[in-house]
């Protein structure tokens, strides 16, 4: 498939995990891709291994804390590319939950709601003139069923649920100046954030009706379909892509945590 034949995308976090496969989707089905993150060698390992499959792809390092970064991704995708036609806000942060609720610190709580949802306010911001001159602009965000029911994290669930909240406001601003906003809710899935700590995602497959948690791809595949023509009259939307577990949640808190 070409549906992003000619266009020009920024995706933020694509260093690796969801952002990453995302970048690659878009990139294989025609669209020229900014693959930022704060990681710089992240950034430019993703975009060398998307060339060398002969997709276009340019790194671009950006904090998503801080205006001017993410004013100059933005600035720098439109003079590559010559246009902005789709932002994917994937960028987040998460950290472990004081074992009592009082005990939480403001610096963790602070940056959780920075990154995950400040964070996509800034690139919103920063874009939306750009993709309402594309003529066809699309933010899709990642989201998180952490912002649709309780499965722990308070601070990152807390960000997450505000960013479905933006979501919505935000699709009706920009809906009459043509540009589409969704949100994909994902589940569990197999990415470095659960590596990293040493915890392997398949200790929470039995709970997923579907019995197994999600791939990147799984999320790049829902990324793709929302920032396409083929979701043309879809706006404001959350897309749960959970393998059903908001719709029978049991017992998942306990065993996460």
């Amino acid at each position: 498939m070409t549906r992003f034949e000619g266009y020009g995308v920024l995706v933020t976090a694509a260093g690796q995990g969801i952002g990453a496969a995302v970048a690659h989707r878009l990139a294989a089905e025609g669209a020229q891709v900014l693959v930022t993150d704060v990681d710089e060698e992240a950034a430019g390992k993703t975009a060398a291994g998307m060339r060398e499959l002969g997709h276009r792809a340019v790194e671009f390092v950006c904090d998503v804390g801080e205006r001017a970064s993410v004013d100059a991704a933005v600035a720098h995708a439109v003079d590559t590319f010559g246009r902005l036609d789709v932002l994917v806000n994937n960028a987040y942060a998460c950290h472990p939950d004081a074992p009592l609720f009082e005990d939480e610190d403001d610096e963790a709580w602070a940056r959780d709601l920075d990154i995950s949802l400040t964070g996509a306010y800034r690139c919103a911001r920063a874009a939306l003139p750009h993709l309402v001159a594309s003529g066809r602009g699309a933010i899709v965000s990642v989201g998180s069923v952490n912002g649709l029911q309780d499965f722990g994290c308070h601070a990152y669930s807390a960000a997450k649920a505000g960013l479905v909240s933006l979501t919505r406001t935000l699709a009706g601003h920009a809906g009459p100046r043509g540009v589409r906003v969704n949100l994909v809710a994902s589940g569990t899935v197999r990415t470095p954030a659960w590596t990293d700590r040493g915890r392997n995602p398949d200790d929470v497959r039995e709970l997923y009706p579907l019995r197994r948690v999600g791939e990147p791809e799984d999320i790049a595949a829902a990324v793709a379909f929302l920032a396409s023509r083929d979701a043309a009259w879809i706006t404001g939307a959350v897309l749960p892509v959970d393998g059903g577990i908001t719709a029978v949640n049991t017992g998942f808190k306990g065993i996460a945590d």
